[in-house]
């Protein structure tokens, strides 16, 4: 009989035995100063390298082998192995400091906020075209309350009352789930909070992988054919590896 926790951690993971040990040794450090007691999930999303191992062997404290190959289903089906009334979706190329996860958690226990995400910082230095799409979305996020999916924190019954992260598309899930809890939030009095400080540490190697053409051309895609998130294969910049 598994123990209910008072937070759980869920990372998604496609393929991602190079990073995912760093990613989780920083949830643990993290978690080890919050007083109540939490769990990390991890999610083997249908992963054809040692994905699940690193994570076993990493100290996961429960691994989910989700056969969809999508980032929304990933976080929802982590989401449903868990009761615990706080959740906090940490991507697999993302490090989190205890700081990070000590406000998102305060800010949820306060019952002022219903979810939030945070500031994002590259790991390495990237190509311009980069740099301005995480300089952008931070201000934006800043600006009118919108988390990245590197990082997401909320309420349970808020991630209810969204509906989890819409598993009919292929990026962009955290806008719209970010929107209902949002509506949801004004009815109960909550708001929405992006933490400014400390960030989180996200891997800038999609800037070793992809030409600036390439995120160019993934950009005009997004906002120029509708319905293009509804489509994995015009996703192809969150699912395609190299090799």
């Amino acid at each position: 009989m598994r123990v209910t926790t008072h937070y759980a951690i869920i990372i998604p993971a496609y393929n991602e035995e190079a990073l995912l040990a760093g990613t989780i040794a920083a949830a643990r450090l993290a978690m080890a100063s919050i007083p109540q007691p939490g769990e990390l999930i991890v999610v083997n999303n249908n992963s054809t390298d040692r994905t699940g191992e690193v994570a076993e062997e990493g100290g996961a404290d429960l691994v989910v082998f989700e056969p969809h190959n999508q980032i929304a289903r990933a976080r929802n089906a982590g989401a449903e192995k868990t009761e615990a009334p706080l959740l906090v979706f940490v991507d697999a190329d993302t490090q989190i400091e205890a700081g990070t996860l000590q406000t998102a958690l305060g800010n949820l226990e306060s019952g002022k906020i219903a979810a939030g995400g945070a500031r994002i910082v590259m790991d390495q230095p990237v190509i311009p075209i980069v740099g301005w799409l995480t300089d952008n979305w931070n201000r934006v996020g800043a600006t009118f309350n919108f988390a990245a999916g590197s990082f997401f924190y909320c309420r349970r019954d808020a991630f209810e009352a969204g509906g989890g992260f819409d598993e009919s598309v292929y990026a962009g899930e955290e806008v719209w789930l970010a929107k209902r809890i949002k509506k949801w939030a004004r009815k109960q009095k909550m708001g929405f909070e992006v933490i400014q400080n400390p960030p989180v540490l996200t891997s800038g190697r999609k800037s070793d992988w992809f030409s600036t053409w390439d995120f160019v051309r993934q950009l005009a895609i997004i906002f120029l054919i509708p319905g293009a998130t509804r489509s994995r294969k015009m996703c192809q910049l969150w699912y395609k590896r190299p090799g």
